[in-house]
């Protein structure tokens, strides 16, 4: 899809392009292209590759190390990145810890944190879900109790992404009991290595195991790993959760995956001819494609408010709601498309290392991430629960 952009911004996505043809490592982006897993090492190949070029957090101000992207060049970005075959950098300390860091840490905090992000020192997962905690995130139980100089923190996290290779977790705890949820919460930062933490890997329907469950028994945490105040972690939560929600959208991955179904139904043949002619086919094709269009355009606005310096509110809500519908209308017409192709979806053919059948088109992997994605519309808040947030902040009273 083309939009109307400046000289400059045209010559910025050029620029972009001609990086990515000299520096994205071929083996990386076949790997995202055909769908394989990517191991620790993938990612942060790719991470030190950005960070040399000065690339890797656009959303940051440049005085903590950022490019300082305007919405548009962000945008540029992620599109050609997507057309590429990049890896999607992972967001957790990059997207989330960082903005909040940089919003409501310390001088202190800012000083040592967020240079180890940039430098791939610490890799970073969220801690955020419990089992009886997911959406009514407010009701989370793992507890930290003062302790002269630490915090002791007992409970337990789940779907904790990419857990298994994390060695700091920033978490949102419980330290007052006594008065409203959401004003008894704080939020910590908490070393991985400390003793009494425990993670424990979830098997997920596509044979992978991305998400964790985190332990905690008597984790001793310092208390100048509190970040912000005491039982104010809530706010910095939703201000967190507004950027991720944001980010879940995936308007470059979409419109890379857009075309890869574009190119499946193409060369798959229904009733004699080409899957693309076929009226039922095309018509969902279209559909897709115009909602794509206009959350595009939604989410340039958005970014570029939140490049002014204010966090979305409720248009994140929006986004993360139809980005995630479009990304798995996308998968289903992929995995249509693939046919018999589709079939094997175990962590054997995510790996390329089983392959029942002939597949000239690459379209084997479709079906495990079809199986994988059926999680975007529950994690980052369930749609459910944004449409209620959208509801109760347009329609009078906020959540």
């Amino acid at each position: 899809m083309d939009l109307s952009y400046s000289d400059a911004e045209w010559a910025f996505r050029t620029e972009v392009e001609q990086f990515l043809t000299q520096n994205l490592p071929a083996e990386l982006s076949e790997k995202v292209r055909s769908g394989r897993a990517l191991t620790k090492a993938d990612h942060e190949r790719w991470h030190a590759i950005l960070n040399a070029q000065g690339w890797l957090a656009p959303n940051w101000p440049r005085e903590f190390g950022g490019a300082e992207w305007n919405a548009v060049q962000r945008h540029l970005f992620e599109e050609a990145c997507a057309r590429a075959h990049a890896p999607r950098i992972v967001p957790f300390g990059l997207s989330m810890l960082g903005p909040v860091l940089q919003k409501f840490g310390s001088k202190a905090q800012q000083e040592h944190w967020l240079p180890r992000i940039l430098s791939g020192q610490d890799w970073w997962c969220q801690g955020y879900s419990e089992p009886g905690a997911g959406s009514d995130l407010a009701s989370l139980q793992t507890s930290a109790v003062c302790d002269g100089a630490h915090y002791v923190v007992n409970g337990q996290k789940t779907w904790t992404t990419l857990g298994q290779h994390a060695n700091m977790i920033f978490c949102l705890v419980r330290t007052d009991k006594s008065v409203k949820q959401q004003e008894g919460i704080s939020f910590l930062l908490i070393d991985m290595a400390t003793p009494g933490i425990e993670v424990r890997p979830i098997v997920l329907l596509d044979g992978g195991a991305e998400v964790n469950e985190v332990w905690f028994t008597d984790v001793r945490v310092p208390v100048e790993n509190l970040v912000g105040e005491e039982n104010k972690g809530w706010t910095y939560a939703k201000y967190l959760l507004t950027h991720e929600r944001t980010n879940i959208a995936g308007v470059g991955f979409s419109q890379a995956g857009l075309a890869a179904v574009k190119r499946l139904a193409r060369s798959e043949m229904a009733g004699g001819r080409p899957l693309i002619e076929n009226p039922h086919f095309a018509a969902r094709l279209a559909q897709v494609e115009i909602d794509l269009m206009a959350m595009s355009t939604t989410n340039l606005r958005i970014v570029s408010r939140a490049a002014a310096g204010q966090a979305p509110g409720v248009e994140s809500s929006m986004l993360k709601v139809k980005g995630t519908i479009i990304r798995q209308e996308i998968n289903d017409l992929a995995r249509r498309a693939a046919g018999v192709y589709a079939m094997p979806f175990a962590s054997e053919a995510v790996e390329g290392t089983n392959d029942p059948l002939p597949d000239p088109n690459g379209a084997g992997p479709v079906a495990g991430q079809y199986f994988n994605n059926r999680k975007l519309s529950i994690f980052g808040g369930s749609n459910e629960i944004q449409r209620e947030i959208i509801a109760k902040t347009t329609l009078g009273g906020r959540p």
